[in-house]
């Protein structure tokens, strides 16, 4: 299969709090955390049990990177998989995120592609 993203997908584990907003920019759901499965420069991916969003649906976010620093971000989902036990993983592209933020991402890359 060929790959299709930019930027190169890094398996972490990252605490995430998202917050759905609907087309009125009114938020429907409330803080809740998800199992991020990985990240890059450009989206995430994560899962979560019991709980569909379409494809489409955008999110707050507030991820919690490994320096305990907060990024905030707006994503999208572009991506719906059903996995057994009613869990759901989400593929996700930002489209609000600061270059500073971003670049925090791609220096932890830098880094985890040393090792």
């Amino acid at each position: 299969m060929e790959e299709k993203r930019k930027h190169k997908r890094l398996d972490i584990n990252v605490k995430v709090e998202i917050e759905r907003i609907d087309e009125a920019n009114v938020t429907t759901v409330k803080y809740m955390d998800v199992e991020v499965t990985n990240i890059s420069k450009t989206g995430l991916a994560f899962r979560m049990t019991g709980v569909e969003f379409e494809a489409g649906a955008c999110f707050d976010a507030r991820i919690q990177i490994w320096t305990r620093e907060t990024i905030d971000t707006v994503f999208k989902v572009v991506r719906v998989n059903k996995l057994p036990d009613d869990v759901y993983e989400y593929g996700c592209i930002f489209v609000g995120m600061t270059d500073t933020d971003a670049l925090k991402i791609e220096i932890y890359q830098l880094f985890s592609d040393a090792e």
